[in-house]
């Protein structure tokens, strides 16, 4: 039997209550719980559940077999079939013995077993299955029995509990795999089915707590849902009490709202949205909207208007592996054109296929979006990709305002800006790690007012706007990075931290613009038409500035930075910064640059660029260049090479003329430069510089493709 890998973030065993879904009450549905369902026997979906007395599940078909097991510790075993060959009276000869032990006969059964680690396994049409281990030599035979189901038989009504069955909740993104029957969603005998054909709406199993009444169906208790079909003459409402937990089964479900949202969550406690795996889904709303909704909340009467195509007044959280559209059709973006919207917290979890075309925000929470997986494509036309806007003071210092993606696989084209938050903005893994492609045709790329912090994945970036921008401060940890920019590449109004990861601006008018600048790590390449890497601007708050918690992600480092000026520590890493125009800096600084390690590799590729003009050898001019700093550079450690005409301070110079067919340096740093020129500056641990041999040195590549040589 093969050994399946065990998924830790589901923090196995398959046997708690916490790793399924079913339904339940309010005390008892979805994730939440189970205690209505006898969770070992679910695990086998539509097999029958058979057990051994020692916490181990066996889910068999039909016609006895063994699907697959589930061992008390959570591990999922498949059964392999024996090849085995008959005695001369027929018995089964067991293939891993030799044919002279008394055991090689298998207590004179003619049919092949199957193996489960070492123990054989039978099916007996009279007695049902068994196991027989052959350290027991009396081939007396042990029985599974099977599990008989806690289920309630009564069908409930109100908010009394319901039951379904529960299947394991899988990753798809682990190595851990189920047969794929056993994860279909098989409704429970009490849990409502509601099927939709144009105009006509079918219910089975109606559990008194579904209002059918004119185009609205209202869903008024806690449990498992299950629509199905066709329709563009209704719309779902959830309205249950504050307590209750909703899921939605979205089991082919094609629904188009005649004149308000698809689906509105007006009150419950947390809703659940689930994309039942292998079903195509497809949600839109009016183009028109007139409707206001009157209800009582918290004992006040409020009105309300739906924002979005999935509207909702409470937590939100998209689920399952199956493929779910939504498109906006509605005109007066005053009123409507998000695609999903919810004012509290919005979760996609699992691995949806999510596909959302809005006029406004594609995916909006207000307190919070935090998405774990998925194939997620997101337009919007006019708004924003992904965007959590929380504006209270208090809620902001909680931690709400957050975007948190920890996996999934997304391609987001914006109007505007591709991913915003009011308060800061973590990219990250867990069981993936994050690809994402961001367009953000007249916005920035992503944008927070407190902390963008970037640990891993793949971002790409390409903006109208700034590429990467934030009100406080940036940090990368991880992660490869790439952004082309109409403006700034990547700016942080107080501090960046550049730790570790790969980023490459492509182009941008300022590459890196930060009021503080470290360089601690990271292999690192900057191209722009204006400053390459810029110390400047931005708000003197301190290279910590950010407004509410980090939620465990981490602190930007430093502390609070004297306001009089800004500066640059190069300390680590590996970095490549060049600047082409006519009034340009490589590294400019309205204040200090200091280096005190890393590589820092600095070019103006045209050989007319920097400062207002050309230049030969190593003067200085007051117009920038290569570095121009208000207080000067100074370099202690690491390695610096600049090529160009024009500077306005430097450690060393070499009246050198270069070209791109040479390296050039030391015996112990080299670099191969894209133009031609007269001068190269030089310091830290290169003393001199001269055409390199690079044969038999080692090299790192930058992002851009060009190569640095070291020994």
């Amino acid at each position: 039997m093969k050994k399946l890998e065990k998924v830790s973030v589901l923090a196995l065993s398959l046997l708690s209550t916490a790793s399924f879904f079913g339904c339940g009450s309010d005390s008892s549905s979805g994730t939440e719980s189970g205690a209505d369902v006898n969770p070992v026997s679910s695990v086998c979906g539509e097999f029958t559940a058979f057990e051994d007395g020692l916490g181990n599940t066996y889910c068999l078909n039909s016609s006895g077999a063994i699907e697959y097991s589930v061992l008390a510790d959570g591990t999922v075993l498949y059964p392999e079939v024996l090849a085995s060959s008959s005695s001369a009276n027929g018995e089964i000869v067991d293939p891993t013995l030799s044919s002279s032990s008394a055991a090689s006969f298998i207590c004179n059964e003619t049919s092949a077993p199957l193996s489960i680690i070492g123990t054989r396994y039978f099916y007996s049409d009279a007695a049902g299955s068994y196991y027989y281990d052959l350290a027991n030599a009396s081939c007396e035979k042990t029985y599974l029995s099977a599990i008989v189901s806690s289920s309630s038989e009564a069908i409930p009504s109100g908010n009394e509990s319901s039951s379904s069955v529960m299947i394991p909740e899988i990753s798809s993104s682990s190595n851990f795999i189920i047969p794929i029957s056993s994860v279909a969603i098989i409704p429970n005998e009490n849990d409502p089915i509601l099927t939709f054909n144009e105009s006509a709406l079918t219910i089975e199993k109606n559990n008194q707590c579904v209002d059918t009444a004119g185009t609205v169906v209202k869903i008024l208790c806690a449990g498992n849902y299950y629509l199905a079909g066709s329709t563009s003459s209704y719309e779902i409402l959830v309205a249950a009490d504050t307590t209750a937990k909703v899921y939605l089964y979205l089991n082919g479900l094609s629904l188009t709202s005649p004149d308000d949202a698809a689906i509105y969550v007006q009150n419950a406690n947390k809703v659940f949205l689930y994309a039942v795996d292998g079903t195509t889904n497809q949600l839109g709303d009016a183009a028109t909207r007139n409707k206001v909704w009157s209800f009582v909340d918290e004992g006040e009467t409020k009105n309300d208007t739906t924002r979005a195509v999935v509207y909702s007044k409470k937590d939100l959280t998209l689920k399952g592996n199956g493929s779910l559209t939504v498109n906006v059709s509605c005109a007066d973006t005053s009123l409507c054109g998000n695609g999903i919207h919810t004012t509290k917290d919005l979760k996609i979890k699992d691995a949806p296929t999510l596909s959302v075309t809005a006029k406004k925000n594609a995916l909006k929470g207000k307190r919070s979006v935090e998405i774990e997986g998925g194939n997620i494509t997101l337009t919007s036309t006019l708004g924003d990709g992904i965007k959590s806007d929380e504006d209270d003071a208090e809620k902001l210092a909680s931690g709400k305002g957050r975007i948190v993606i920890t996996g999934g696989t997304f391609s987001i084209t914006a109007k505007d800006d591709g991913v915003e938050a009011s308060n800061f903005i973590v990219i990250a893994d867990s069981v993936s790690s994050p690809t994402m492609t961001i367009t953000a045709n007249a916005g920035k790329g992503i944008v927070s007012d407190s902390l963008v912090n970037i640990l891993a994945g793949k971002v790409t970036v390409t903006a109208g706007d700034d590429g990467i921008h934030s009100n406080g401060s940036i940090l990368f940890n991880g992660g490869e990075t790439t952004v082309t920019a109409g403006d700034d590449g990547i700016h942080a109004d107080s501090a960046l931290h550049v730790n570790d990861g790969s980023i490459n601006i492509v182009k941008a008018v300022e590459g890196m613009e930060a009021w503080f600048m470290y360089f601690d790590g990271g292999v690192t390449s900057t191209y722009a038409t204006d400053d390459g890497w810029n110390a400047a601007g931005g708000t003197a708050v301190g290279s910590s500035g950010s407004s509410g918690s980090m939620g465990g992600w981490g602190g930007m480092g430093g502390g609070p930075q004297s306001s009089s000026h800004c500066y640059a520590y190069i300390r680590g890493g590996y970095h490549y910064v060049s600047a082409s125009g006519n009034d340009i800096d490589v590294l400019d600084a309205n204040g200090t640059a200091t280096q005190t390690g890393g590589v820092l590799i600095l070019e103006i590729p045209s050989s007319n660029g920097g400062g207002m003009g050309g230049g030969s050898g190593c003067s200085t001019n007051q117009s920038g260049g290569l570095i121009d700093t208000d207080d000067g550079f100074t370099i202690s450690g690491g390695v610096l090479l600049g090529f160009g005409s024009q500077t306005e301070s430097y450690p060393s110079c070499s009246s050198t003329s270069y070209t791109n067919a040479n390296y050039y340096g030391s015996a112990n740093a080299a670099f191969k430069p894209q133009g031609s020129g007269s001068m190269i500056i030089y310091g830290g641990d290169v003393a001199s510089v001269s055409t390199v041999d690079v044969s038999g040195m080692n090299s790192i590549t930058f992002p851009n493709g060009m190569q640095y040589y070291y020994k």
